[in-house]
């Protein structure tokens, strides 16, 4: 096929002819007839029209752009304004493309600066002084009917202090479950943190952790993730395989839930805590426990939100030499 291309060439027969005649594309033709490109294929050279700013015109524009008058209006806004003048230094696209590699052609306004937001946060270095709780539904005998289960947990150690389930959600019954559990616990926290939940931020709870001198803390508005540990232990709770599509009665959920709290204060190795036991944290026992081939450590500590009302909570692990941790 080359040669009877070469011969029908050498004949005075045009390119597009002689491709026709012997099946050729003329791509394949051009393409062959260049060889092989090494790298990068070249930036194409435009001809020199004669039209062309010069160096120095392009800076002459370049420096009217960045005078005071202009210094905050945008590029059509510049060039209407010297043509009313009667200033014809270049063409609109011409002042875009010198402002575009100076890299001038974005907002050229004053634009306002926020500082980044601090999260804020809370600290637990020991047991009793963070809190969390939280209130979930637990799915009753028939549709329209749940229980609601509430929980405190103690950021530091997950030790969970008290529980109770109630057929309905209520300010009054959950200011004496917090008051109970501190009397119970014989240790008041600094702070008690929840989420923006009516039982939450009402009166009577508000007026009991006033009294008792412990700071309220409530997840930050329009932040679903700012109580995290009691979520993750909700979610512990569900997930088991025992737990059940719906309780029979209220004695039957007191019943589940009774013996899961009870595993997983003084069963349950928590990954959190260095795979100790919520209540052997709680209650000072871990340093104490003794594991083969193992060297007993204190938990890491433990961070949280702010004891503002727009705190977040978070945590850190670190734990120390010789500890487990993930």
């Amino acid at each position: 096929m080359s040669t009877t291309f070469t011969e029908l060439r050498g004949a005075a027969v045009p390119v597009t002819r002689a491709c026709t005649l012997v099946g050729r594309s003329r791509a394949t033709h051009y393409r062959r007839s260049r060889g092989p490109v090494h790298g990068p294929r070249p930036a194409r050279q435009a001809a020199d029209n004669g039209q062309a700013l010069s160096q120095a015109e392009r800076q002459a524009v370049l420096s009217l752009i960045n005078t005071p008058a202009y210094a905050d209006l945008s590029i059509g806004q510049i060039w209407a304004r010297e043509l009313d003048a009667g200033n014809y230094l270049c063409s609109v696209s011409s002042m875009y493309r010198i402002a575009r590699a100076a890299g001038q052609s974005g907002e050229r306004r004053r634009q306002a600066t926020h500082p980044a937001k601090v999260k804020p946060e809370l600290l637990a270095d020991g047991p009793s002084q963070v809190w969390t709780w939280d209130i979930t539904k637990l799915r009753g005998p028939a549709r329209g009917i749940f229980y609601q289960l509430y929980v405190l947990i103690d950021i530091y150690s997950r030790f969970n202090p008290s529980w109770i389930i109630s057929p309905v959600e209520d300010s009054l019954l959950a200011t004496d479950f917090i008051a109970e559990a501190i009397e119970r616990n014989g240790a008041t926290p600094h702070t008690v943190h929840a989420d923006r939940g009516t039982s939450m931020t009402s009166k009577p709870v508000s007026a009991l952790l006033a009294d008792l001198g412990v700071t309220r803390s409530h997840s930050r508005p329009r932040v679903s993730n700012d109580n995290p540990f009691s979520e993750a232990q909700f979610k512990t709770l569900k997930y088991l395989p025992e737990f059940p599509k719906s309780f029979a009665s209220l004695a039957d959920a007191r019943q589940f839930c009774a013996g899961f709290f009870h595993e997983y204060n003084y069963v349950h190795r928590h990954s959190g805590i260095a795979w100790h036991t919520p209540d052997s944290v709680h209650f000072g026992t871990a340093a104490r426990s003794t594991r083969p081939g193992r060297t007993p450590s204190p938990p890491p500590t433990t961070t949280t939100p702010n004891g503002s009302a727009t705190g977040r909570t978070r945590r850190s692990c670190r734990p120390t030499p010789g500890s487990t941790s993930r």
